[in-house]
């Protein structure tokens, strides 16, 4: 059976990048609401791909929440494969800010083939990850007119924002999305032409620090040395969570975190990694930082981490503006690893921060969102057809990574439908997800569809 697929979709690859690209020219930002149209736009997309694919009850799935309405998921399913597993396919349509726009080479928006590379934002994260899905099983259906197992899609259009939409409904509709596993590819291999499946993830806590001061801006030649100065605190509450080696200062934090396995650690210590190649090509600075007791892969994927992404207010204008602003605020997240929960941790954060306080300001964190940290079991027939189905088409052995970053729904799908997750992704460390200049390697995208293909069949045998 997947003889055919696999056929097909090479035949057909040329039309399916062609298609990708359009899917790839709808600007689905989900945190701006100028945007609400183009994100709908791009969920309509997906639906139309999965009837063509020939899956059926597709639709659009609205979705809000107290404080907004939120973007629509897209469902669809095929259950005519009766003794068969169903697998839930999860992926997600919406895509991050391109910003800053002058530091694309080419439109972020127009996608555009360079090197054997596929340049446009979303096209890793994960509008291209998320079509061989939809490839994968056109692939079958036109050639065989079957699915080997029972599908049930569901593509978002809020991960960007914390995915808070699809949170509720999984919570609420478990029956709709009853499976026996779910398929995400949304995570990358570790090097080119290594095939690899993640299989932990940290969590997140994304927060907003809010310091306010006087009751409106004042001038800093009248009232500077007696006014106090929000931004002046704001540096000093973050200087005192982190120390200078790495360690995250609040107190409690590390409590009963669950350090990897002796096994892990052996098999990270085995994967080709070379320090210095990933400081120069990947990072580009001076030196890594971090807890030097812990080796960078640790640190990346078992070590918990507090980041500063962005501290908006005051003057930032040309010229000069001599200005006391009234309140300062600050983005802050920090990566939770296994044993750590979202609302302990945001509690013993937010604890601290009241402690430290400075004199003649106040203080408010505020949760944005979060998501749990995960690591899921290699001994299960899922993972086992995974890994087998990527040594087919790559012809080496699997392997076995975690990821640093996080997917909100991977703990969901464990929590609420208590299914494990395959995360089979075919992203590079190098394609540039939420930065200037995202890209897809093409020939990850076709051998990620004929890998995806064969996976289904596997678990159908």
């Amino acid at each position: 059976m997947s003889d055919k697929a696999v056929a097909f979709a090479q035949e057909n690859g040329e039309r399916f990048v062609e298609e990708l690209k359009d899917l790839l020219r709808i600007p689905s930002v989900s945190t701006d609401p100028e945007r609400v149209g183009d994100v709908r736009k791009a969920a309509e997309f997906v639906a139309e791909g999965l009837r063509k694919a020939g899956l059926e009850n597709v639709r659009l799935i609205e979705t809000s929440t107290a404080e907004r309405k939120g973007h629509p998921l897209v469902y669809g399913d095929w259950l005519k494969a009766p003794g068969k597993p169903t697998v839930l396919c999860y992926g997600h349509y919406d895509v991050q800010p391109a910003e800053p726009l002058d530091e694309w080479k080419s439109p972020p928006f127009e996608p555009t083939e360079r090197n054997g590379n596929l340049y446009a934002r979303g096209a890793v994260d994960d509008k291209g990850q998320m079509w061989m899905h939809v490839k994968a099983l056109e692939s079958l259906m036109s050639s065989t007119g079957s699915l080997p197992v029972n599908v049930k899609v569901l593509v978002e259009g809020e991960e960007e924002v914390g995915g808070e939409g699809i949170e509720a409904f999984v919570r609420e509709h478990g029956d709709v999305l009853k499976a026996d596993a779910a398929l995400v590819s949304d995570t990358e291999m570790f090097a080119p032409d290594l095939p690899t499946l993640c299989v932990g993830l940290r969590g997140m806590i994304y927060t907003e620090l809010e310091v306010r001061g006087a009751m409106v801006d004042l001038h800093s030649g009248m009232y500077g040395g007696a006014a106090p100065n929000p931004f002046v605190a704001l540096a000093q509450i973050i200087a005192k969570l982190k120390r200078e080696d790495g360690h995250i200062a609040i107190p409690g934090f590390y409590d009963g975190i669950e350090e990897p396995t002796k096994a892990e650690l052996d098999a990270w210590r085995a994967l080709p990694f070379e320090e210095e190649h990933y400081r120069k090509t990947e990072v580009g600075s001076p030196e890594l930082v971090g807890e030097p007791m812990f080796s960078v892969l640790e640190r990346t994927w078992s070590r918990p981490t507090m980041d500063v992404h962005g501290m908006p207010g005051g003057f930032t204008g040309a010229g000069a503006k001599t200005v006391i602003p009234a309140k300062a605020l600050a983005k802050i997240s920090f990566r939770l690893v296994p044993g750590m929960k979202p609302a302990e941790t945001f509690a013993k954060y937010k604890s601290f921060v009241e402690q430290i306080c400075p004199r003649g300001v106040s203080c408010e964190v505020r949760m944005i969102h979060s998501g749990e940290p995960i690591v899921v079991s290699t001994d299960n027939d899922y993972i086992a057809a995974a890994a087998e189905a990527m040594k087919a088409v790559w012809g080496k052995e699997t392997v076995y990574v975690r990821g640093g970053g996080s997917i909100p729904i991977v703990g969901d799908f464990v929590r609420e439908l208590g299914i494990p997750t395959v995360l089979m992704g075919f992203g590079l460390p190098d394609d540039n997800l939420h930065a200037p200049n995202e890209k897809f390697h093409l020939a990850n995208f076709h051998r990620g569809t004929e890998s995806i293909i064969r996976f289904f069949e596997r678990l159908g045998a």
